[in-house]
């Protein structure tokens, strides 16, 4: 089975996207947009991930939505071992993707030592949902996020009037996580 996983960087991106959410249902169009892949590889790729068991499916409407299948056995092995592959700033990145968060980067401390017990993480997004993931992520790693959610909006129109503490952070030195400054 094991051959059959890890076969494909398509197959990896789903599994990555759907084990750092396994609480999120995801329509294959949006899969597709969210790992930046074309939608009828990523079909192929459910199906096949369906077929194994790790994945299942339902239909509301025309829309097929995935979810991870969390009663599988091998679940906490892989979602443990997916975090370990991307590391923390991977998995926040996936959650990232899947908030549909424009901009994200951490900054602070952390950047010269990632040994540290907590990280700051500035995110540019217009919903607050995030914020349930992050928590996740804090009891996967053990590492306390401190986390700024600012929309779109708000960041644009700081960065235009070159507000002092923004304007701080994003010259100082940062993991650039998603989208640019």
């Amino acid at each position: 089975m094991l051959n059959k996983l890890f076969t494909s960087s398509i197959r990896a991106d789903i599994m990555s996207l759907l084990f750092n959410n396994p609480e999120e249902k995801f329509y294959v169009r949006e899969i597709a947009r969210l790992v930046n892949k074309n939608p009828s590889g990523v079909k192929r790729e459910l199906d096949k991930l369906q077929d194994m068991e790790l994945v299942s499916s339902h239909k509301e409407g025309n829309l097929r939505y995935i979810t991870v299948n969390r009663k599988s056995p091998l679940f906490p092995e892989l979602k443990g071992l997916i975090a370990k592959s991307l590391g923390l700033p991977g998995a926040l990145k996936s959650v990232l993707n899947a908030a549909d968060a424009k901009t994200a980067f951490i900054h602070g401390p952390y950047v010269n030592n990632t040994d540290l017990p907590s990280l700051d993480i500035l995110v540019v997004c217009d919903t607050n949902t995030i914020k349930k993931s992050l928590g996740e992520i804090e009891k996967r790693f053990g590492k306390e996020i401190h986390h700024t959610i600012m929309s779109v909006s708000d960041y644009n129109n700081q960065k235009k009037i070159g507000e002092k503490k923004l304007k701080k952070i994003i010259n100082a030195k940062k993991i650039l996580l998603l989208g640019r400054l």
